[in-house]
């Protein structure tokens, strides 16, 4: 069973939702409605103790969408826990920069598509205890 998201978590992904950078846009306007090979992605969801940019649920994926914050030694020490916590509860973590998703889109959905259809990773064991 999951866990429902806190009140405060989920005011918080509403208010993302609500202010998506232009990459974010861009992305979820190929990915939402089923458009990207059937699947189902969800945007700013609370996920865990995190809000995941793009969350497939079946192919347990998350996409995040990084701008150029993302380069600074103290997010990317944010990020490690952030994709080690998504990665121990059986979910694969793909990152693509905005610029990427920018110049490159049909690139990036094609990369999210194959990982969609690759097997999910396997959880840790501790998480397999939780199970």
């Amino acid at each position: 069973m999951r866990e429902r998201p806190t009140p405060l978590l989920t005011s918080r992904a509403r208010k993302l939702r609500l202010q998506m950078t232009g990459a974010e846009r861009k992305l979820w306007t190929a990915l939402r409605a089923h458009r990207l090979a059937g699947l189902q992605f969800r945007r700013q969801v609370p996920c865990g103790p995190y809000i995941a940019d793009f969350l497939c649920h079946a192919a347990k994926l998350v996409v995040e969408v990084d701008g150029a914050t993302h380069s600074t030694l103290i997010e990317r020490v944010r990020d490690a826990r952030r994709d080690a916590w998504f990665e121990a509860n059986g979910f694969a973590i793909l990152r693509v920069t905005n610029m990427e998703v920018y110049a490159e889109l049909d690139g990036v959905l094609e990369t999210i598509r194959l990982r969609a259809e690759a097997p999910p990773p396997q959880s840790s064991p501790a998480a397999r205890e939780r199970e």
